[in-house]
């Protein structure tokens, strides 16, 4: 077998480590709050990202060094990334991996020949998965790329548009399930509108809606029992997506029946694009109890795009694992590095640099996350200041048992509440002793 990546199967070397090729923090057998750092971050590599982005932009051409890739769009050299990729998650540790079904096989003149060409890709990842134990955790559709999808694919105006998005993603969802995937992620990357002047919203909405409850159905059909998973985004390609935040799908699938079928796969350059922090992002979904994966990178907040930067501020991965931790962890989730190495970085080697750096800066998360809770003074803090609410009458109040004639009433008698210090500086201070 051939040899693409001429490093050595990255390892743990600790803090005082000078290797860049070794991880300082990451230490998959080390145990947090009884469970090891590879159980509680479950880390998943983004196919597109590390074999298929060429590290292009909208002012020039790629410049990413693939020399296992031909170019062509041949099922032969789509099977032969297969075993590159894995030769990829083998030495850097990564036990998870996500795909569109576009990114692994190629797009041809007809569903049924691209369906084909699928199938013959997938006997390789099955292969492979057997050989190093790797495994799936959630796959999805491309319903973006391709030009019939311009103007959405499951939002479509056009019946047959609507009808191949239909049929790519039962493809997709067999593909998933036979390679034994956790899960099954719902990216509506063109499910939007570029202006309302040509846009029948509701009818959109309810044609999305009637696309997943089919999707619902047929996950029965076939015995697939993974989680779906909604990614949300609020622009970019399009002027306004149906997914734009958290609370949006949250309500999108409240209005349509939908919500006890899917969860949240939450990233944060998505969180960034839409105003919000990913901590913000985070708390919304676990609040519903709908957190379900995260893709982890960040942005760049100048810039208004997705750029899908790889994750190394100390600050964003800590906050979440404490979303994490604070759920009791992630159970069919991971975290999957959908992120891509700045056009600059066009070197194999670098995709190497990059993965390291976003599972040190996790486990960094991690490590921290894990200290702030057994300190307890954040927590505790959280709790007195919404202590007057663990009286008898704050409790009947969140029962839905009080009433505005009865809350008149102490008001009416009590003196002026003595509202104590909300003490924002005082708890960034005790974050930063900790990190």
């Amino acid at each position: 077998m051939n040899e693409y990546f001429k490093v050595p199967k990255i390892k743990y070397e600790g803090p005082k480590s000078k290797n860049p090729l070794a991880f300082k923090h990451y230490n998959p057998t080390e145990k947090i709050e009884g469970k090891t750092m590879r159980e509680h971050l479950r880390f998943g590599a983004a196919y597109w990202h590390v074999m298929r982005n060429s590290l292009s932009d909208p002012f020039g051409g790629g410049t990413a060094q693939m020399p296992w890739d031909d170019g062509s769009d041949s099922v032969a050299n789509a099977q032969k990334r297969v075993g590159v990729f894995f030769e990829f998650l083998e030495k850097t540790g990564i036990d998870y991996y996500c795909f569109h079904d576009r990114d692994i096989a190629p797009e041809l003149g007809s569903l049924k020949e691209s369906n084909k060409a699928l199938d013959e890709v997938v006997k390789v990842f099955k292969k492979e998965q057997k050989r190093t134990g790797k495994k799936l955790l959630w796959g999805t559709a491309c319903l973006f790329s391709h030009a019939r999808f311009s103007q959405g694919a499951a939002t479509s105006p056009n019946l047959g548009v609507y009808t191949h998005a239909a049929g790519q993603v039962k493809k997709a969802m067999e593909v998933t399930k036979e390679l034994g995937g956790l899960g099954y992620t719902f990216w509506g990357g063109r499910e939007g509108y570029s202006t309302l002047w040509n846009t029948d919203m509701k009818r959109e909405l309810d044609h999305l809606a009637a696309f997943l409850h089919m999707a619902v159905d047929y996950k029965k059909e076939i015995g697939f029992k993974g989680p779906f998973y909604i990614e949300p985004k609020p622009k970019e390609p399009t002027t306004h997506q149906y997914d734009s935040d958290s609370a949006a799908c949250l309500n999108f699938l409240r209005e349509y029946g939908l919500l006890e079928h899917f969860q949240l796969n939450i990233e944060t350059n998505h969180a960034t694009l839409a105003g919000h922090t990913m901590l913000h992002e985070l708390t919304v979904a676990a609040g519903a109890k709908r957190l379900g994966s995260i893709d982890a990178n960040c942005g760049n907040e100048l810039i208004g795009w997705d750029t899908d930067q790889f994750p190394t501020n100390i600050y964003l991965t800590t906050q979440v694992m404490l979303s994490v931790l604070g759920m009791g962890g992630l159970k069919t989730g991971g975290l999957n590095f959908d992120a891509k190495r700045r056009r600059e970085s066009h070197e194999p080697i670098d995709l190497f640099y990059a993965h390291i750096g976003g599972m040190d800066a996790f486990a960094r998360g991690l490590k921290i996350a894990a200290a702030i809770r057994k300190d307890g003074r954040l927590e505790k803090f959280v709790e007195k200041r919404y202590s007057t609410w663990d009286s008898p009458l704050g409790s009947k109040i969140e029962k839905g048992k009080s009433s505005f004639k009865e809350l008149e009433k102490i008001a009416l008698e009590q003196s002026e509440p003595d509202l104590a210090s909300g003490r924002q500086e005082f708890l960034e201070n005790l974050i930063n002793d900790f990190i």
